[in-house]
């Protein structure tokens, strides 16, 4: 055989034998590359973070676990940890609802149905940050949504939908689930492509009514996209921060102030060593949710599949 410079290559028999080739090299400019630009610059953050590295200081010395200590003595780490799973559970539960809700009411291959689910995609594709700020437009006092309203019910309406401590939060879980439900939708309706049509014209034979099939054996037979959608936005919401910071930027009084805006403003201020102790928390954070949150779903694939 003749390789691609034009010698023969021969087996310790004589005869010719295939070409040697090394398909891992092509994986070496790859590896540099997510070494120099993630994996380097993670576990300095990392190492960043026991120090007391700021802009107010020339060096960086070794300060142990002080960065925590003030951080939880300040009581601000622990409410914005707070915040964010709130925030990630509400997130997690509105994004599935909405998801699910349209890949059943497209299931049908139909020309319309195939229109809707392309215009319930597009906010998927929109920047995060230019979906907070149309909808900031529509929820501030003089915004699309009071005018609306103002003109249907006759009279001024000026609800402030931003600036409630209590519900706020919930309007922006509400927001960050309406940008990525397209997303949950494509994984629900290629979970119900995969249920065999076979099952269902059993089940409508048998006298099933529509709610009882959808309940009792396509539910059941959507675990793994369940399970992918639940852990995608769980974890996807808590690393949230475009969503937030256009529509309220934390406010009203802190109530929607999240980790990772806590994590911007502080590096803001020039406490550097600060925000990366906090960058490290939100990593462990995730860690601990994700491991037993996959394990919980993959076990409950296990035992309806």
């Amino acid at each position: 055989m003749t390789t691609a410079t034009g010698e023969k290559t021969r087996s310790r028999a004589g005869g010719p034998r295939p070409a040697q080739s090394h398909p891992l090299v092509f994986l070496v400019p790859a590896g540099l590359m997510l070494a120099a630009f993630f994996l380097l610059p993670t576990v300095m953050n990392f190492a960043y973070a026991f120090t007391d590295w700021s802009a107010f200081k020339k060096s960086i010395e070794f300060n142990g676990l002080d960065n925590l200590r003030t951080l939880l003595s300040s009581g601000a780490l622990v409410a914005d940890i707070r915040i964010t799973l709130v925030y990630a559970l509400l997130v997690a539960v509105f994004q599935n609802l909405f998801g699910l809700a349209l890949a059943v009411l497209f299931e049908e291959d139909t020309p319309l149905n195939r229109l809707g689910r392309t215009l319930f995609f597009i906010p998927v594709l929109m920047s995060a940050l230019a979906a907070g700020y149309i909808w900031q437009a529509i929820l501030t006092t003089h915004g699309a949504l009071n005018q609306i309203a103002s003109w249907f019910s006759g009279h001024e309406i000026r609800i402030e939908w931003l600036g409630s401590p209590s519900w706020t939060l919930v309007i922006l879980a509400v927001v960050h689930a309406w940008k990525w439900m397209g997303f949950s939708m494509l994984t629900y309706l290629a979970g119900l492509k995969t249920i065999d049509h076979e099952i269902l014209e059993a089940a409508q034979v048998d006298g099933a009514r529509p709610t009882a099939v959808f309940w009792r054996i396509k539910f059941p037979l959507l675990a793994p996209a369940l399970t992918f959608n639940v852990a995608t936005a769980l974890l996807g919401s808590m690393n949230s921060f475009d969503i937030v910071q256009s529509l309220t930027n934390g406010g009203p009084g802190g109530s929607t102030e999240i980790l990772n805006l806590f994590i911007w403003r502080t590096f803001g201020k020039g406490l550097y060593s600060q925000s990366t102790t906090m960058s490290l928390v939100l990593f462990l954070l995730v860690s601990l949710m994700a491991v037993p949150l996959i394990t919980a779903l993959r076990r409950r694939e296990s035992t309806i599949l």
